[in-house]
């Protein structure tokens, strides 16, 4: 493991970013689930991301960012986003009176755009994917002058999400295993970060998708590697193009790094509706799929997952999980 200085992140910002953060964001649920236990093989605590206005961890990074653009006298902002995160910025923006412009794929989900459109920001559609829409972001952003919040390598984003490794600390000293699902970066990064400096007798372990594993091939690797395209539905963790910067960060606080199928993914998803009543997105579920992969790595061990997010259409949650042996 390597010294944690070499981390951009540092626990006095951290602690800093949770008094910018509106508490609707804060002090998350971390609920055992007995019947999840005896599915699974293993102590689960789910720390519930969920239950807020953008029904993400997001606004955590979000609302660190817009208060220091704010105090930088920033009116303007522009992101590149799956969804989650322009959500989120939207509702931060527009709390401390910043405009926002997100970028999305023309292969977002509808919801999510819905939902950044209802927070006031302006949408505009590029490309195929995720990484056709951070192009086009960062080139508003150089012709307009607009500040650019770049997800992960953005450090506010991942100091604000880090705040959840610090309640995960505070609530449970004893924290054995925490799964974090990976897709740029930011929660891995500031969430192993904290329970490494706090807590360094825990294991953290990034889990990402097999259809989107740029950032998990990185990790194994110790270089960065891209790869040509995208097919999972967690969309809120499928990038192709690792930030250097951001790989450097995990492999310095992460224990490991491992990939899970898509029909772990629904899996996951749908023991967390039966065992726990919970309607929860892909990207969410990664950490229980890495379990139901793995159930002997995990057995009888506490093992702690965050559930990032829940904006799921309900066709798409009806076709993953209500009706599991339809064609998905």
């Amino acid at each position: 493991m390597s010294d944690l200085d070499s981390v951009r992140l540092r626990l006095d910002r951290i602690r800093a970013a949770a008094r910018e953060i509106d508490p609707a964001f804060l002090d998350t649920p971390a609920l055992p689930c007995a019947p999840l236990d005896r599915a699974l093989g293993c102590s689960t605590t789910l720390k519930v991301e969920t239950l807020n206005p953008v029904r993400s961890f997001k606004g955590r990074g979000t609302e660190t960012v817009a208060a220091a653009a704010r105090g930088e006298g920033v009116s303007r902002l522009v992101c590149a986003s799956a969804g989650n995160l322009g959500q989120a910025l939207a509702y931060s923006g527009s709390r401390r009176g910043l405009d926002v412009t997100v970028v999305v794929a023309k292969t977002a989900n509808p919801l999510k755009l819905r939902q950044i459109s209802a927070f006031g920001a302006d949408v505009r559609l590029e490309g195929e994917d995720i990484e056709d829409a951070r192009l086009l972001a960062r080139e508003i952003a150089e012709t307009d002058g607009v500040r650019l919040v770049e997800d992960s390598l953005d450090l506010a984003t991942c100091e604000g999400a880090a705040t959840i490794g610090l309640e995960l600390v505070r609530d449970d000293p004893a924290l054995d295993v925490v799964l974090v699902a990976l897709g740029g970066g930011a929660m891995a990064s500031g969430v192993g970060y904290a329970v490494r400096a706090l807590a360094d007798h825990a294991q953290v372990i990034g889990i990402q998708p097999l259809g989107a594993p740029a950032m998990a091939l990185s990790w194994q690797r110790r270089t960065l590697v891209e790869t040509d395209r995208i097919d999972t539905i967690a969309d809120g963790v499928a990038g192709r193009c690792p930030i250097p910067e951001v790989l450097d960060d995990l492999l310095a606080v992460l224990d490991d790094v491992v990939l899970v199928r898509e029909d772990s993914i629904k899996a996951g998803m749908r023991a967390l509706y039966e065992h726990a009543g919970l309607v929860v997105e892909p990207s969410a579920a990664l950490g229980i799929a890495a379990v139901l992969e793995n159930p002997e790595r995990f057995a009888g061990r506490r093992v702690t997952t965050i559930l990032c997010g829940s904006n799921v259409g309900p066709a798409d949650f009806a076709r993953w999980v209500l009706e599991p042996t339809a064609d998905a």
